[in-house]
């Protein structure tokens, strides 16, 4: 969970001072700083916003900390001794009279250095909660090891709730609660943990009835579904397990509050594993333990994985793609989130099944790499696959680089982009050939005034008259790369845009 309100309050090294009451149960998602009279429409909510009162008055501020109610910040910070001598009383009133926790900042604390206490606190937070989240894998993994009832008591016990695997029509198959682990203990509570224990699972087995409909509902989906729902009593998260075709089981989990982010990838962790179970014929083993050893983060080895070196092929072709590799035993084609599907294939027959998948559509293909690294040459087939998509085509990464620059620009936003930039020169043609030999001659005036057969003067007063419709600076080579992307793109006109976006040179004229 993010940093609360209270713990940055309490920073000593900042030196705020509450001047209203500090709630101690809201997060601080991120700090803003903004002199805004209502800075509303720039925030999500969560935020501790920052201000020297620049804009407000006594007779504004209390609209002011309304909206900042109404958008559900977590506090505000008030430097006073910059704009305001002392932090504004009508402003403490209406944040008091609010409920909105006014913080007033000492002068020589920065708000930058408010900014970097709370990514701080934050990026412990992300660290602990991937911490968390690799510990529960691994303890999911080896549950997993020994069947799905292990794995069903597990998750409960890491979520601190109740756990249900439930079958398509909704029969509990395995059912589990946090009181497992707990009510095996001997000693004087051991009574109590047992009806603890007992109650919970109780109402774990009752929740499985009222979601009866629900996975009704769920079961015709044609691909995995979830659905999240909330009473007095639990927050539930359902998942379905399987991914070809409907469902094959449902996960189905609770918990007195609502699920953190690393709960959610502990659960996805669980059904992960729950598939694996449920789509893999009992005999292979292989498969089954090479995961396991991938979530154990132990090094991958073994009959189950291609040999090395290998390559990923990202592809557009969608089912039609998974058909093809589908039986090919030294192929493993997965389908990902954005429709496109990754196929690792041996280094060995690269060009073979890149003609296969250019069948069903654009592919690119990464890199040989080893199999320790596959996460980098996925990225690498997908950057290759985005250039491919242009002009359906089939290219490796290493291609990339001769495709030019502008052969990897899409056409239509490049051209906006040119005749947005070079409109103010649109009116005057002479503009727009000077600038073009100009920029040809990397800035130089001489070269340039040569290639148009016109005196350096003449060049001169032109590109200053460009630089001023334009409204840049003609010596920035920032600017001149801008220029000659435009220029190389409108000089293609409305066909592809060509691989070296030359432009055709005008005859010399004699000024």
């Amino acid at each position: 969970m993010p940093p609360t309100l209270s713990a940055v309050a309490a920073l000593p090294q900042l030196g705020l001072r509450a001047l209203t009451e500090v709630r101690t149960d809201l997060p601080v998602r991120w700090v803003a700083v903004s002199e805004l009279e209502d800075p509303t429409p720039f925030l999500e909510g969560g935020e501790l916003v920052l201000t020297t009162g620049m804009r407000l008055t006594p007779d504004n501020v209390v609209p002011y900390v309304s909206r900042l109610v109404e958008r559900g910040v977590a506090g505000l910070g008030f430097a006073a001794g910059v704009i305001h001598p002392v932090t504004l009383p009508e402003l403490v009133d209406a944040a008091r009279d609010q409920g909105l926790t006014l913080l007033e900042v000492p002068q020589p604390v920065p708000f930058i250095a408010i900014g970097k206490a709370v990514s701080r606190l934050l990026a412990a937070e992300w660290y602990e909660d991937d911490t968390r989240a690799f510990q529960a894998q691994r303890e999911l993994t080896r549950a997993a090891l020994r069947g799905p009832g292990p794995l069903i008591a597990r998750l409960a016990r890491e979520l601190g709730g109740w756990a249900l695997l439930l079958d398509p029509s909704g029969e509990v198959r395995h059912a589990a609660a946090a009181g497992d682990h707990a009510g095996r203990h001997a000693g004087d509570h051991a009574t109590e943990h047992a009806g603890e224990h007992a109650a919970d699972l109780a109402r774990a087995r009752r929740r499985a009835a009222e979601l009866a409909p629900d996975l009704a509902r769920l079961a015709q989906e044609t691909r995995t579904a979830s659905i999240t729902l909330a009473d007095k009593d639990d927050h539930v998260v359902v998942q379905g397990v399987g991914v070809s075709g409907r469902p094959r089981a449902f996960l189905a989990v609770g918990t007195a509050e609502r699920l953190p982010r690393v709960a959610h990838t502990i659960v996805g962790s669980a059904v992960a594993l729950l598939t694996l179970q449920s789509e893999s014929p009992r005999t292979t083993r292989d498969l089954r333990s090479a995961l396991a050893g991938l979530l154990l983060g132990l090094p991958p080895g073994g009959p189950a994985f291609p040999a090395a070196p290998v390559r990923v092929l990202a592809c557009a072709g969608g089912a039609a793609v998974l058909d093809a590799f589908g039986d090919d035993d030294h192929c493993l084609p997965v389908p990902l989130q954005d429709g496109t599907v990754a196929v690792i294939i041996p280094a060995g027959a690269t060009e073979r099944l890149m003609a296969l998948a250019h069948q069903r559509g654009p592919v690119g293909a990464s890199d040989a790499a080893d199999l320790d690294s596959l996460g980098h040459a996925l990225r690498q087939a997908r950057q290759a696959l985005a250039a491919a998509r242009r002009h359906r085509a089939a290219l490796r990464y290493s291609d990339l680089p001769g495709q030019g620059l502008l052969g990897i620009l899409d056409p239509a936003l490049a051209q906006g982009f040119a005749e947005t930039l070079l409109a103010p020169l649109t009116a005057d043609e002479t503009l727009i050939t000077t600038l073009r030999a100009y920029i040809a001659a990397n800035g130089q005036g001489e070269t340039a005034a040569r290639a148009l057969g016109v005196h350096r003067h003449t060049l001169r007063a032109r590109i200053q008259k460009a630089a001023r419709l334009l409204g840049r600076d003609l010596d920035e080579p920032a600017v001149r790369a801008e220029l000659w992307i435009a220029l190389a793109v409108t000089a293609n006109g409305t066909e592809p845009i060509g691989h070296p976006g030359h432009w055709k040179r005008p005859d010399p004229e004699i000024a």
